[in-house]
């Protein structure tokens, strides 16, 4: 090798600007995924906190409302063994928005939209409300997301008039925590918004 040619592999090799872009573009990298990730997550946590106030809210309104599973408007529990005042029989009901249908009963639309969207509404309202609906608190709820339970927990008796008194438990289905940054860098999937759920005990079923 020329003394020329060893020369400039030595200036070379004595040029520390190259390393320090090399070095700051990897540490910038990392340090700018870790602001991605903070924020994804915080808007993680925000869908989480915003969908758990919904489900409480509509819980809280579905104890003062009209039964998405209308038969229990009626539900006497009385039959030839069971007289007025004995405890009431065991029941349950499970309605689904997504199928529209309620296990043993029938299923009312216009009552789950009460819950979803507010009473009277038919879709999510611009207004404010003196109670808002789930739908003003967490937008992507729909009523096809929301699954209602109603089960007898030992209140009331045969015969009662107002009816029985469940507790009454909201959940929620197809729905995903969404992210930005780390979706697109990074190809994370949404994940599915599970175990979120709020319970309340029924007041007065029918409720307008």
């Amino acid at each position: 090798m020329s003394a020329t040619r060893m020369s400039l592999f030595r200036a070379a090799a004595a040029d520390a600007r190259g390393a320090t872009t090399a070095e700051f573009g990897l540490v910038a990298g990392f340090l700018f995924l870790i602001l991605f990730a903070i924020t994804d997550l915080g808007f993680a946590f925000w869908q989480w906190s915003s969908a758990t106030k919904a489900l409480q809210l509509g819980a809280r309104l579905a104890a003062v409302s009209d039964p998405i599973s209308s038969d229990l408007k009626t539900m006497t529990g009385l039959s030839s063994t069971v007289f007025d005042g004995d405890p009431m029989p065991s029941y349950a009901r499970v309605c689904s928005g997504a199928s529209k249908s309620c296990s043993g009963g029938t299923f009312d639309e216009t009552a789950l939209n009460t819950l979803v969207y507010g009473r009277g509404n038919t879709s999510c309202p611009t207004a404010a409300l003196s109670f808002p609906a789930m739908c003003q608190i967490f937008s992507r709820i729909k009523p096809e997301n929301v699954i209602v339970e109603y089960v007898h927990t030992g209140l009331g008796y045969a015969g009662r008039p107002g009816g029985p008194i469940p507790t009454i438990r909201l959940r929620l289905t197809g729905l995903s925590y969404e992210f930005i940054a780390l979706n697109s860098l990074m190809g994370l999937p949404a994940i599915a918004m599970s175990g979120l759920s709020a319970t309340a005990t029924a007041e007065d079923l029918s409720g307008k």
